[in-house]
């Protein structure tokens, strides 16, 4: 408790006042010794000396008050710029100029928001004496509010009284949020860069204040702080996305160089296999091994001839290939567009394992395609390789299909001179013939087969590699697979030519065998009569069968020259009724019609081939003849078997028993 005023002395009241401003003494001190001075007599002597002086030391503790502020302040923004130059981290140095323009203004709570142009809002990202949860967490349009005042002037902007205020559109939310904290006083002030408001940087008290010019300055100062810090962390963060995509670049042509190295690798390898003529097998292991996949080489007809597996790769997709599999239809598709394109495309998925392909070009011909089974994505340079691996091998595809047309090119001229009209001396030919293992002075047979689904060239290499070594001669001939050998050999090669026809083509082939030739003089002759009888094939529709010449000659004089649709009208007019019934009644009467007259007309050896009694042979011939009439005149009869034996070589029934 201070002493009172002396009154007597003024000399002792200067003193008095003096050590009270030394101490930095409250205003609450000076304004107690002015209201004690004007409460004097107004007859005292020098009592308005007394509150003269009085009034002048409340006027220096004032300014000494004002100079220890402005102190501060310039001790603060001296502080705040050298952490600029001090702190990199963004967070902390916006929670340092937020703290101390605090406690510069001696507020009871502060923050900062960021604008966000996309949404057009201000977002807080620092506050300091905040009571509620929702302050540091208040989110404001850029339009309401103070906000909207700051950024439209962008001056700073200060209210007494906020939630009363009506300059400015109120948000609803930002007051409920104000009035949780008991904000009263409020005074926000901008964030500039550039003439572009980036942030505000508010002070609030709860009670009703009004900030002088030298706070909000300082303020203001403290605010053009935060916005360089922003600015810094912004450009900053710019130049470390610039770095990192540099550095993304600079891993992407280090991999672009990479890859183009590996390919320059791979096409040296391919190269150096192709000039040592390594085999179609390695090259397949070498493109397998450099992809990492499975690789199968496919002929025309979409038969594997080579194959290659990389070590430790475990996909199924190349082992469970078939040519008419489940994703035929897709390879099929995918090789139509890869030709249109020029370039690899992707087949099919299974399992995880992905297939691409690419079509084998030789010349102008297609023979055959090449797939990969890889698992995840090739990049570009991969695809690329694949595709100059599928170059290489059509490269050795055709080398091979004309090493295999050099050695078969004199077999060919033989054939095609054995069966020509103007043939070479016999002995020529003997000659030629025993240079092929085909000895002419045995029987010969002769086989002209028609494929609808493949070239005829085609089918010959084939069928040269699953005829026997020699002792046969193929060959593409107008068009047709002809096949000359042996007789003892005809069974062997009808058997090797139909299963293969069958597995590879389907139904799209027909075909005769001859019956066996003493001479090679006999042969032009022969290969006339044989093609006739092809045509023949065709019109009665003939399909999936090689057809012996003793079968089918009595056809070829008989209906050389219709086609199919009256063979059918004929087969109709003759056998309909019968054939009518067996459909119906799931019998089998035709086939033992054709039986009977196959034994002569007789019963008893008619029910023996087919196993039965011949009373139940006899049975079925009284339905046969209820059915179509009586046969006993030997021209009916002979209509009737015709048209038997012409329903079972056209494939409409198999014979009984």
């Amino acid at each position: 408790m201070r002493s009172p005023l002396r009154m007597d002395d003024g000399d002792s009241l200067s003193g008095e006042l003096v050590s009270l401003l030394h101490q930095g003494a409250p205003a609450e001190d000076f304004a107690q010794r002015l209201a004690a001075a004007e409460r004097l007599p107004d007859g005292r002597p020098g009592k308005s000396t007394l509150v003269e002086t009085v009034r002048m030391a409340m006027a220096v503790r004032n300014r000494l008050e004002l100079q220890q502020q402005r102190e501060r302040g310039m001790l603060a923004v001296i502080e705040s710029a050298q952490d600029l130059s001090s702190r990199l981290d963004l967070q902390e140095l916006l929670s340092t100029i937020v703290s101390r323009a605090r406690h510069l203004l001696g507020s009871d709570v502060a923050w900062l928001s960021v604008y966000e142009p996309e949404p057009g809002e201000f977002r807080v990202v620092v506050a300091d004496g905040a009571l509620a949860q929702g302050t540091s967490g208040m989110v404001t349009r850029h339009d309401l509010g103070v906000a909207s005042v700051v950024m439209s002037t962008r001056l700073p902007f200060t209210t007494p009284d906020y939630l009363h205020d009506k300059r400015f559109v109120h948000d609803a939310r930002l007051d409920d949020t104000f009035r949780a904290e008991g904000i009263a006083a409020l005074v926000g002030v901008p964030l500039v860069w550039k003439d572009d408001v980036i942030g505000l940087l508010f002070v609030a008290d709860r009670y009703h204040r009004m900030h002088t010019a030298q706070s909000i300055s300082i303020l203001c100062t403290l605010a053009t702080h935060g916005a360089v810090a922003l600015k810094n962390a912004r450009d900053f963060e710019q130049v470390r996305t610039a770095l990192d995509r540099a550095d993304q670049a600079r891993a992407e042509l280090e991999r672009h160089v990479r890859n183009i190295q590996a390919a320059a690798d791979a096409h040296e390898q391919m190269t150096s296999l192709l000039a040592r003529g390594a085999s179609l097998s390695t090259l397949c292991q070498s493109v397998a091994q450099l992809l990492g996949g499975s690789v199968l080489v496919l002929d025309e007809a979409a038969q594997v001839v080579s194959r290659g597996v990389a070590g430790g790769y475990d996909g199924a997709g190349a082992a469970a290939y078939s040519p008419h599999g489940p994703s035929s239809a897709a390879l099929a598709q995918a090789l139509r567009r890869s030709r249109q394109a020029g370039r690899s495309v992707p087949a099919f998925e299974a399992d995880g394992e992905s297939c691409r392909v690419m079509p084998v070009i030789g010349g102008e011909d297609v023979l055959g395609s090449i797939l990969l089974f890889h698992r995840g994505g090739l990049e570009e340079v991969a695809v690329r390789t694949f595709e100059r691996c599928s170059s290489v091998i059509g490269i050795v595809l055709l080398s091979q299909e004309r090493m295999e047309a050099t050695r078969s090119r004199d077999a060919a001229a033989l054939l095609r001179s054995l069966v020509s009209p103007r043939q070479d001396e016999p002995a020529l030919l003997a000659n030629r013939a025993e240079g092929h293992g085909l000895n002419l002075s045995q029987p010969l047979a002769l086989m002209l087969v028609e494929v609808d689904g493949v070239s005829a060239g085609f089918a010959a290499r084939r069928l040269r590699a699953l005829a026997p070594a020699g002792q046969v001669l193929v060959d593409d001939v107008d068009g047709l697979l002809v096949v000359l050998g042996a007789a003892t050999q005809a069974h062997d090669l009808r058997q090797a030519m139909t299963t293969w026809a069958r597995r590879e083509l389907g139904a799209v082939h027909r075909g005769v065998l001859s019956r066996p030739v003493t001479g090679p003089a006999q042969l032009p002759a022969l290969y006339a009569t044989l093609k006739r009888s092809l045509a023949v094939l065709k019109r009665i529709g003939i399909q999936g069968q090689v057809v012996a010449q003793n079968e089918l000659a009595l056809y070829a004089t008989l209906f050389e020259t219709h086609d199919q649709s009256s063979l059918a009208e004929f087969l109709e007019a003759t056998l309909g009724a019968l054939l009518a019934h067996d459909r119906k009644r799931g019998t089998d009467l035709a086939a033992t019609l054709l039986c009977y007259f196959d034994c002569n007309q007789n019963a008893k050896s008619a029910a023996q081939r087919l196993q039965i009694h011949v009373n139940t042979m006899r049975q079925r011939l009284a339905t046969v003849e209820e059915l179509l009439g009586h046969w006993g005149q030997a021209t009916r009869a002979l209509e009737l078997h015709l048209a038997l034996r012409l329903w079972h070589l056209s494939g409409r029934g198999e014979p009984a028993g």
